[in-house]
């Protein structure tokens, strides 16, 4: 059987994203974790700044969003105020 998921013409964005691709792994590491190889995908791919975009009009908290981590994300969000 074959699920079909509904995808918000918000998110549909995301279908290009490289990280759709690779899996979560890179994007969501364990506390401590190198966030390199994460970096390195979204370096690449072709909607990083609406990835980035995205994370930051949403408040995302956690994982590497538009190739910025959770405490780079923070700062530009002080640097922007």
């Amino acid at each position: 059987m074959h699920i079909d998921t509904i995808t918000s013409p918000e998110l549909e964005w995301q279908q290009e994203a490289l990280c759709a691709q690779t899996g979560a792994d890179f994007f969501f590491p364990e506390p401590g974790s190198s966030v390199r190889e994460a970096k390195r995908i979204c370096g690449m791919c072709p909607i990083r700044s609406a990835c980035l975009e995205y994370a930051l009009d949403h408040d995302e908290r956690f994982g590497v969003w538009g190739g910025l981590s959770e405490k780079e994300r923070l700062e530009l969000r002080r640097v922007s105020r």
